[in-house]
């Protein structure tokens, strides 16, 4: 029998009592995270932690601090996946805090884009 802590919810599930409002599916991934959130032109706030979750417009993340409801927060994902089998990616986004706890927040995708972080037998190579 599965638990409900290690089902992921479809979309419409009612999950420990209460209706899932998600217009989207959300998938399991944890990858490390790095995180700004900007106050200002001149005053950003940086973290860093890791993936809980992700849907088409949100991702669900561990976070240093409480990060302000509202608040932009740019994003830095190592994506799972490689281009091609060989080149690691990157996702990048940004988007506003909808959901905040103590140590995780949850943000609304606006943007997004997949950067390249060059290959690992290139980086070995810098390296050594």
């Amino acid at each position: 029998m599965m638990s409900m802590e290690n089902r992921t919810p479809e979309r419409g599930a009612v999950l420990l009592g209460t209706t899932d409002r998600r217009a989207t599916s959300r998938f399991p991934v944890r990858e490390d995270v790095k995180y700004t959130v900007v106050h200002s032109k001149t005053h950003k706030t940086r973290g860093a932690g890791k993936t809980l979750n992700f849907g088409s417009r949100g991702i669900l993340f561990t976070t240093e601090d409480r990060l302000p409801v509202g608040g932009t927060v740019e994003l830095s994902v190592t994506w799972p996946a490689l281009l091609g089998g060989k080149c690691p990616l990157q996702f990048v986004a940004a988007g506003r805090v909808v959901r905040a706890e103590s140590n995780r927040a949850a943000v609304r995708i606006e943007r997004y884009e997949f950067r390249t972080r060059g290959s690992a037998a290139a980086a070995a190579g810098a390296a050594g």
